[in-house]
């Protein structure tokens, strides 16, 4: 696993947090896997890997998530990047789920950290976790197994998933857009608003575009190569132009925030996004499945 040397993360960050983990224990987690196996199980023919994902090193990592080093190692950094607390950052996100789902998508789950806690906190519906990186289902599903959850986990891009139409009651996506290009952003949206039964929501998990726009030297803490574009894009916008209603950020901690938007009735003649003073906690208006508004 190569590193480079000269990124902030790596001259400063990294050995404090190096003090903070146990790298023996994860030394012998990796050991006690056949990573190249285990991702054969996942991996499918049919996923191209996009080269914004393939070309670009993710935390200085050369290679990105397309090697079991970068499954083993992203708990352990991501618990001390997450102000205040990773978990009370995730559990924002849970806490914005204004439906009742009865099937769940979660893009871009990475090691599953989010996916469980859909799963736990919505015990009767059938959750799946999606990734480009079969690498990172591994570890997700040796996480769920541990905690007694049966999800599903599936190799897909996010951009284009294979799956049905209207499928979904609740889409969600967690610290997964500033890791990809604005463009790219849109065509996952569009992809979730495809996904969704009518009045099915949509919520995103990431990083604070106010804060990140006024504190530029946020985005060089990281080696994140589409952070700046994250920055100057507008998830709420973006959300518009794929068509949802009731779009919603609010702040997670200054740090982070949440977007909700819900799918729509009448999908004939999608309005553009502008700011609404819609209260994301009244969908019923919308038809959202958690007034019991089925597909």
């Amino acid at each position: 696993m190569a590193v480079r040397q000269d990124t902030i993360w790596e001259r400063f960050l990294s050995p404090v947090v190096r003090l903070l983990i146990d790298e023996d224990g994860l030394r012998r987690y990796a050991d006690s896997i056949d990573w190249e196996k285990e991702s054969d199980r996942y991996r499918r023919d049919d996923v191209i890997i996009p080269s914004y994902y393939s070309s670009q090193n993710f935390h200085g990592v050369t290679g990105g998530y397309l090697n079991f080093s970068a499954a083993v190692t992203y708990d352990p950094i991501t618990q001390y990047v997450l102000p205040p607390n990773e978990s009370i950052v995730r559990q924002a996100l849970v806490d914005a789920v204004k439906v009742k789902p009865r099937r769940i998508l979660d893009l871009g789950c990475g090691t599953g950290s989010t996916t469980l806690m859909l799963k736990q906190a919505f015990p009767e519906a059938e959750v799946i976790g999606l990734d480009l990186s079969p690498y990172m289902l591994v570890r997700a599903e040796d996480k769920a197994r541990n905690a007694g959850l049966d999800i599903v986990w599936r190799h897909g891009n996010a951009e284009k998933t294979g799956l049905r139409d209207a499928s979904f009651d609740l889409v969600t996506a967690s610290l997964l857009f500033h890791e990809t290009p604005d463009a790219v952003s849109l065509a996952i949206l569009r992809e979730s608003f495809r996904l969704l039964v009518t009045g099915g929501q949509v919520l995103i998990l990431d990083g604070n575009q106010k804060t990140l726009r006024q504190l530029e030297w946020l985005n060089d803490v990281f080696e994140e190569p589409y952070i700046r574009e994250y920055a100057a894009s507008s998830i709420d916008a973006n959300m518009g132009a794929a068509g949802f209603e009731a779009v919603r950020s609010q702040d997670v901690w200054w740090i982070n925030q949440v977007t909700s938007g819900v799918k729509p009735i009448a999908t004939e003649n999608v309005r553009q996004y502008t700011p609404t003073s819609i209260d994301n906690n009244d969908l019923e208006g919308l038809g959202s499945p958690a007034f019991g508004i089925m597909a």
